[in-house]
């Protein structure tokens, strides 16, 4: 799978986890050179708290376009530390 925001490649990995519709991709697969961190913070009541990034590319910043779990609770433990995206991120094969 691929992440792919303003024509540029932002992931890539054939070991995504779906959730709920939502490709969660490894931390290593990321290029975190497009990574900002980002003050927000949600919570799920299944999943926990989730802390979340800006994409930066080409001088164009997407807000709170990606996300991850930290410290997710036990039910969604599989996806610690992994990062999905929206907000116009596309995502495909």
């Amino acid at each position: 799978m691929k992440a792919i925001w303003n024509n540029t490649l932002i992931a890539e990995s054939d070991d995504t986890v779906v959730v709920e519709g939502n490709h969660y991709f490894p931390p290593h697969s990321v290029n975190q050179v497009y990574l900002q961190a980002s003050s927000t913070q949600t919570h799920c009541p299944w999943k926990g708290e989730a802390s979340y990034y800006n994409l930066v590319v080409d001088g164009e910043t997407n807000k709170d376009a990606a996300w991850y779990y930290p410290a997710p609770k036990e039910a969604a433990a599989q996806i610690k530390d992994r990062i999905a995206f929206w907000r116009g991120v596309k995502i495909q094969q």
